[in-house]
This record gives C-alpha cells, structure tokens and sequence, in this order.
C-alpha cells in the first residue's frame, strides 16, 4: 500500500475492496468501512466494488440516518450510504465506490448516492489488475 508522499507503483489503486456480503448479516460492513477508512487516511488509493446485496449500501433511499432505535428514539446514526457519501467527499482522488450492475439490476438497487457508477461486472477483472492489492469480504 502506498504511503502519501511516496512515488506511485505501477498499479492506479493501491487497494481494491471486493464486498459482496449481504450487509446486515455480521460485521462484515463495519470491518470494510474501518478499512477503508484507515487505507485513506494513510493516503492510499482505494476502490470498492460491491456485489450482490453489497449494492443496497449506497442506495439514495437510505437516507442520512438509519431508522429510529425504539430503545433509544433520541439516538441519531448515519446511514451507510451517508458514511460512504462523507468518506468520498473527503477523498474525491482516492476513494472509488462501484456497484455491480448485474446485482444491483437484479436487487432493484438502481438509484445511488452522488458519486456512486454503477458498472457492468466486466469491467471487474480490469479493476482487479489495476490494483496492487484485492481482498474479497463476503460470501460466495
């Protein structure tokens, strides 16, 4: 991984972050956004591509926060797509968030926040090779 002020690889990112876990299920989500966060700050360039229910995410219905907790109504948390929008917003030139287009189209997760591509799966393997390092987080 590249460290800010250090000459560029041959490679255009420095991480790719494979997520195809369905978000909800663990902590699968917390992990990648912990992740990318510490690449980012580091001054590493770092994409994400997420797959099948990955894709909801970054959905424009999410909104800015998560539902109420009827434990707690006063508590007020972001919504992942809100923690993703702040976190490309911070790193506009290093910071790529992708959907697969495949599942997304299939999930009806067609409309993302700003800054959000959907892409065709083919392109997936481009993504790989243009990447000094890809780590998969997810499911099968």
């Amino acid at each position: 991984m590249a460290v800010a002020g250090t000459e560029p690889g041959p490679f255009d990112w420095d991480l790719l972050i494979a997520l195809t876990a369905a978000p909800f299920a663990s902590d699968v989500v917390t992990t990648v956004l912990r992740l990318l966060d510490a690449t980012l700050r580091r001054g590493a360039r770092t994409q994400v591509w997420a797959c099948g229910y990955a894709t909801a995410l970054t959905q424009r219905s999410l909104g800015l926060f998560k539902p109420a907790d009827v434990l707690d109504l006063r508590a007020v948390f972001p919504s992942t797509a809100a923690m993703v929008g702040d976190l490309l917003r911070e790193y506009p030139e290093s910071l790529l968030w992708q959907v697969c287009r495949f599942c997304a189209e299939d999930r009806g997760a067609l409309e993302h926040i700003d800054g959000v591509p959907i892409r065709s799966f083919s392109r997936f393997a481009g993504r790989v090779a243009a990447s000094a390092t890809t780590v998969y987080i997810g499911g099968a």
